[in-house]
Formats: structure tokens, C-alpha cells, sequence
């Protein structure tokens, strides 16, 4: 995707400071309508942190956060984040295992962790839940249990239902972490999927292993120690020496068939 959409997230000299240690500094960053970038760096790195402020869910201590043309403190951020979808391990722990996977995506209308007795559903709306279900490949998990879905199933039902209120923009965070190769290939496709769709909204995914970069993401953050080492177009910017500035090792990168691989240089 090109730039030249409206600006949906915008940071703007951003730093977050906890017990005098920077988990954020300086950080400016911004996102536009339909692009789907790659928030990346180690652990530690602050891609979390920003994503929570970028979200409006973590104030920072200094600088300012714009979210879809609203400037933080001067908006009830509680509108705004209807319009975020937000997928990552913390959800997976809030839903109720007992339910079936079709009510976890329907009751994602309402933010709602409860049956459908809470709130009001119609045919529309499970319609609607089971398309999300089908673009994130997984109509087939419509009638299972939550809790005996495998971590990958949750994940994608959990991007599935975080697509229930029509965001303006998807934060999936570390959405890969604790699944096995199989499992990880299954949710790479489905956010290709996803990423190929024009009508999905801007996507930004959390991740450490450039292995996880869907076919089709085209913008990249890489962030080492809470600030920014460099941003742009994912095929100009993340290089082999970026990446090993990064990591603070000399790596290896391949790109092949669409899809990134990194190993260490020293074969290490």
C-alpha cells in the first residue's frame, strides 16, 4: 500500500518514562489509512509500550499522540478506541473458554468478554462475525469450544472478532508468540490474507523474528531500546545491517518468495 490515505496514528516526539528509566524516547511515528506495518525489534525494545500509547490506553510522558485526527486530552479517548481492534496474548486470557468461537467473534460488537445474553445480536451480526471468521481461515472453528482451540485457532478467532466494530486500524501485539511452525504459518497466511484485502483497515503487527512478516505488510519500525533506529517502506529499510544493528550482532537476511529469513553471520 502507498501513502497519501488519511493518518490514522500519529506520535509526535513521544517518550514514556518509568522509575527514571526510558521505555520510550523521542519517538515519532506515523501510520496511514491501509498500510500494514511491522512494529519490530528485540525484547525490551518498547514495541508494546508504544502500541499502548498508540492506542491511548498508556499516556505518554511527554510528546503528542494523535489517533484517527484526535490529539490525546482533548477527546474522550473512550470513542476513539472503538474504532481500534486489538488482538495479542492479554485477550486470549479475558474470554470465556466455554464458549463457542462464534460467540467470541459476535460479542467482539460490544467489547463484551460475556455470552450473548448482555447485549442484543441479530442475524446481521453473526453473518457479519462469520465473515470475519472465513477472511482469518477459520469458518470451520465456528462451533468449537474456545478452550479447545490450539493457540493459533485463538489467535486468528481473536483478530476475528476484533474486526466486529469496523476499525480504522488493527493492533495485533507479539499475535505470534508461543505458536509452533504450523501454527505460525496458518496466522502468516491468514494476515496475508488480510493484508492483500483493500477493505481491511491499517494493520500493525508486534513482532521480534522477521520469519513472522506476512507477504503483503509494507511499512517497517525497528526500535531498539525504546527508540527508533529507522522506519520506511519494509524492502529499503529492513537491510542486514539494520537488522544487525538492532539485535547488536552481525546477522544475516534473505527475502524469497516473499518472505523473510536471518541467521546469524558467524553461523553462531
Amino acid at each position: 500500500m502507498t501513502r497519501g490515505g488519511a493518518e490514522v496514528i500519529a506520535l509526535e516526539g513521544v517518550s514514556v518514562v518509568r522509575d527514571g528509566r526510558f521505555l520510550l524516547n523521542n519517538v515519532d511515528w506515523v501510520v496511514h489509512d491501509h498500510e500494514r506495518w511491522v512494529v519490530f525489534g528485540p525484547n525490551g525494545a518498547g514495541k508494546t509500550t508504544m502500541l499502548q500509547v498508540a492506542s491511548t490506553y498508556l499516556g505518554p510522558t511527554r510528546g503528542r499522540v494523535r489517533l484517527l485526527g484526535e490529539v490525546r486530552g482533548r477527546v474522550d479517548v473512550r470513542v476513539l478506541r472503538e474504532q481500534v481492534g486489538y488482538a495479542g496474548p492479554a485477550p486470549a486470557e479475558m474470554v470465556r473458554r466455554d464458549l463457542p468461537a462464534i460467540d467470541i467473534v459476535v460479542t467482539g460488537k460490544h467489547a463484551s468478554f460475556v455470552d450473548r445474553r448482555w447485549h442484543e445480536y441479530d442475524d446481521d451480526d453473526v453473518a457479519f462475525a462469520e465473515q470475519q471468521l472465513t477472511r482469518l481461515r477459520s469458518d470451520h472453528l465456528a462451533g468449537r469450544r474456545f478452550g479447545t482451540l490450539s493457540s493459533g485457532e485463538k489467535q486468528r478467532v481473536l483478530i476475528a472478532r476484533s474486526l466486529m466494530t469496523h476499525p480504522k486500524v488493527l493492533l495485533l501485539d507479539e499475535a505470534m508468540t508461543g505458536l509452533d511452525l504450523g501454527a505460525r504459518e496458518r496466522l502468516v497466511a491468514s494476515l496475508a490474507d488480510l493484508a492483500s484485502d483493500p477493505a481491511s483497515p491499517a494493520v500493525v503487527l508486534v513482532t521480534h523474528h522477521v520469519e513472522e512478516i506476512p507477504p503483503g505488510f509494507s511499512h517497517i519500525v525497528m526500535m531498539t531500546r525504546g527508540t527508533v533506529l529507522s522506519r520506511g517502506p519494509i524492502g529499503t529499510t529492513l537491510t542486514a545491517a539494520a537488522l544487525s544493528e538492532c539485535f547488536g550482532q552481525e546477522l544475516s537476511l534473505e527475502r524469497r518468495d516473499d518472505r523473510y529469513h536471518a541467521w546469524s553471520a558467524g553461523g553462531a
